[in-house]
C-alpha cells in the first residue's frame, strides 16, 4: 500500500476506538468514518509494518445504519467517536468489543447476555471538564493531541456547564485574563470542570495555575447570570506539569463547594474530586446488574474495592450482613462516610487506601468476604491486587470494568487464581463514545465439573477452627509479624495444646524410634499469637 492512494474496500467490523476494520491485500486497514457492511473507497493516510490507517471518501454501497452526524465539530473533536451511524449499531459494535477483548485478551468464550442501551444518548454528562486554550477558548482534545476544538454547544454535556463554559470565555476576554499555556507553563486558567445534579443544580470549578484569578467577584457574577443553577464556584490550585486535571487545593470563592444528588433512592454527596459515574441513569442499572449478579441474602460479608463516594457499597448494603469499602482518594472516603450517615446505613465502613494494599492486608488478617466487588479505573488491578482477593477465597467476585481490555486482562489473571466467569452483561454508560461498562460475575471452580486436585497433604489437617485460618496463612502471619518460620509440625503441637483438633498423623514419628522434633518456646509464642489474631482462640483457653 501506498499513503495517500485510493483503495476499494469491504468494513466488515469496528477496533476499540470505533474505526472501521477493512483489508487490502491481506493488510489491515484502519477506516476513519467507516460502517460495518459497507463498500468504500478509502485513502490511505499512514501505513505502518503490519497495519494502515485511511479515511473513507466514498460510500459505494451504503450501510443503512449510516447517518449524518448531528455536531458540527465530529468528528475533529476528539469527544465523540459514533455519530456517523445509528445508536443501535453503536450498542452491537460496543456489545462485539467487549466478547472479542474476553476471547482474545482473556482466553475465555462467554457471551455478553445483554447491552443496556442508555435512555438520554445527549446532555447525559453529569460531569464536564473544558480544557482551555492559550488563546481563551474553551472546547475539547482533538484526538490523539492536546490541540483545543472550541466547542460551547457540546451535545455531551448538560446546558447548565456548556452556559457556564460560554461566561468563563467571556470573562477572560473582559479582563484579559490569560490562559494556561501547557508549552511555556505560563497563563492562569487550566481547565473548566462543572458537576450538575439531577435537578440541575450545578458547581462551577475553576483549575488555576496559581492561587487566585483577577476580578473573582466579577467571575461570579458573569457565571451565575449565563447558568442560574449555579449552587457554587470553587478554585482548584493546579501548578503541576502533568494531564492531570486537579490538583490537590481547593478554595471555595462563592457559594457552596458540594451538591447532593439521588441514586437508587439514596442520596449522595458530591466534592469536586469524588468519583461519581457521569451518567446518573445508566449508573442505575450498572449497579441494579452488579447486585444481580452478588447474589446477596442478607446473610453476605460484601468488600467494595474502589468504592468511591460509597455508590456500591450503600446500594449493596441493604442486602447484606455488612459492606467494607476501600477507596484511595482521603475526600471521597469522607464523602462515603458522610453519605452513609445521611442514608441511615449502620453495616458499612470505609477505609482509605491502596485498594491492592488493602486486599492483601485484610487476607492477611482473615477477613473471608463472601462477595468482593471491584470497580477499578481504566488501568484495571494490579496484579498484587488479583492475588490477595483471590486469596481471601470469596464465593463471588462482580468485576465492574470501564474498559473491556484491562477487564479481559484481569480475568484471566482471575482464572489462573481459580475463578472462572459466569455471566457478563453490558451498559453502555457513554453513548456516541467509544467507552462501554461491562459487569462480570467469577466465581470459584465448581468441583464437579473439575478432576484435577494439586492436594497439599500437610492441609488435609482440617477442623472445624479451619474455616478461621489454615496452616499456610498461619505461618504466613507469624513470618510477617514475628519473623520466623515455623513448620505444620509445629502449629499443629501448640494446636493440641489449646485443644484444638489435629490429623490423627501429626506429632508422631515418620518411623519407629525417630525423635519428634519440639517447638521453641519463642515460635510457640508467635503461634499462639497468630490463633489469637485468627480467632481460633479466646486468650489462652480452647475456642
Amino acid at each position: 500500500m501506498q499513503k495517500n492512494q485510493l483503495y476499494t474496500v469491504a468494513i466488515t467490523g469496528y477496533t476499540a476506538e470505533g474505526l472501521g476494520v477493512a483489508r487490502v491485500e491481506g493488510q489491515v486497514v484502519f477506516v476513519h468514518g467507516g460502517v460495518r457492511g459497507e463498500v468504500c473507497a478509502v485513502r490511505i493516510l499512514k501505513v505502518l509494518k503490519s497495519t494502515a490507517f485511511a479515511r473513507a471518501e466514498k460510500i459505494l454501497e451504503r450501510s443503512p445504519a449510516r447517518r449524518q452526524p448531528d455536531c458540527p465539530h465530529y468528528p475533529a473533536c476528539g469527544g465523540c467517536d459514533f455519530r456517523h451511524v445509528s445508536y443501535e449499531e453503536e450498542l452491537a459494535a460496543k456489545q462485539q468489543r467487549v466478547e472479542d477483548a474476553l476471547r482474545r485478551l482473556g482466553g475465555v468464550e462467554i457471551p455478553v447476555e445483554e447491552i443496556l442501551g442508555s435512555l438520554q444518548v445527549d446532555g447525559y454528562r453529569n460531569k464536564c471538564q473544558f480544557p482551555v486554550s492559550p488563546l481563551g477558548r474553551a472546547g475539547f482534545f482533538r484526538s490523539r493531541s492536546h490541540d483545543i476544538v472550541p466547542a460551547l454547544d457540546c451535545r455531551l454535556q448538560t446546558p447548565q456547564a456548556n452556559a457556564a463554559a460560554g461566561a468563563v470565555e467571556a470573562y477572560l476576554r473582559e479582563f484579559s485574563v490569560p490562559a494556561y499555556d501547557e508549552k511555556s507553563g505560563r497563563g492562569l486558567l487550566r481547565h473548566i470542570y462543572t458537576r450538575t445534579n439531577c435537578n440541575g443544580q450545578t458547581v462551577v470549578c475553576l483549575v488555576v495555575n496559581g492561587g487566585a484569578l483577577p476580578e473573582e467577584e466579577a467571575l461570579v457574577r458573569r457565571i451565575r447570570a449565563a447558568c442560574p443553577e449555579t449552587v457554587g464556584v470553587v478554585l482548584n490550585r493546579n501548578q503541576r506539569d502533568t494531564n492531570v486535571v486537579l490538583g490537590d487545593e481547593f478554595r471555595t470563592v462563592w457559594g457552596e463547594a458540594v451538591l447532593e444528588d439521588t441514586l437508587c433512592g439514596l442520596t449522595f454527596r458530591l466534592s469536586v474530586p469524588s468519583f461519581y459515574q457521569v451518567n446518573r441513569i445508566q449508573a442505575e442499572r450498572l449497579y441494579e446488574k452488579a447486585v444481580e449478579f452478588a447474589g446477596l441474602t442478607g446473610r453476605e460479608t460484601v468488600l467494595d474495592l474502589y468504592c468511591g463516594i460509597g455508590t456500591i457499597s450503600l446500594v449493596m448494603a441493604s442486602r447484606a450482613a455488612q459492606v467494607i469499602g476501600v477507596e484511595a482518594v482521603a475526600e471521597a472516603v469522607r464523602d462515603a462516610e458522610e453519605n452513609a450517615r445521611r442514608n441511615g446505613v449502620e453495616n458499612v465502613r470505609f477505609w482509605c487506601g491502596d485498594a491492592g494494599e488493602a486486599a492483601a492486608r485484610f487476607q492477611r488478617e482473615g477477613l473471608r468476604p463472601q462477595v468482593i466487588v471491584v470497580d477499578p479505573p481504566r488501568k484495571g488491578l494490579r496484579e498484587e491486587a488479583v492475588v490477595a482477593a483471590a486469596a481471601m477465597g470469596p464465593e463471588r467476585i462482580v468485576y465492574v470494568s470501564c474498559d473491556p481490555g484491562t477487564l479481559a486482562r484481569d480475568v484471566k489473571r482471575f482464572g489462573e487464581a481459580g475463578y472462572v466467569p459466569l455471566r457478563c452483561a453490558a451498559v453502555d454508560m457513554f453513548p456516541r463514545t467509544r467507552h462501554v461498562e461491562t459487569v462480570v460475575l467469577l466465581s470459584k471452580l465448581r468441583a464437579e465439573h473439575h478432576i484435577e486436585v494439586d492436594l497439599d497433604l500437610g492441609e488435609m489437617d482440617l477442623t472445624s477452627a479451619e474455616s478461621k485460618a489454615t496452616y499456610e496463612e498461619i505461618k504466613a502471619y507469624v513470618l510477617e509479624k514475628f519473623g520466623l518460620k515455623v513448620s505444620h509440625l509445629y502449629i499443629s503441637q501448640v494446636k493440641r495444646k489449646c485443644g484444638l483438633e489435629v490429623g490423627p498423623n501429626y506429632n508422631l514419628p515418620k518411623s519407629e524410634g525417630q525423635r519428634v522434633p519440639q517447638c521453641p518456646p519463642e515460635k510457640e509464642k508467635a503461634i499462639m499469637a497468630a490463633l489469637k489474631h485468627f480467632q481460633m482462640i479466646e486468650g489462652s483457653g480452647r475456642k
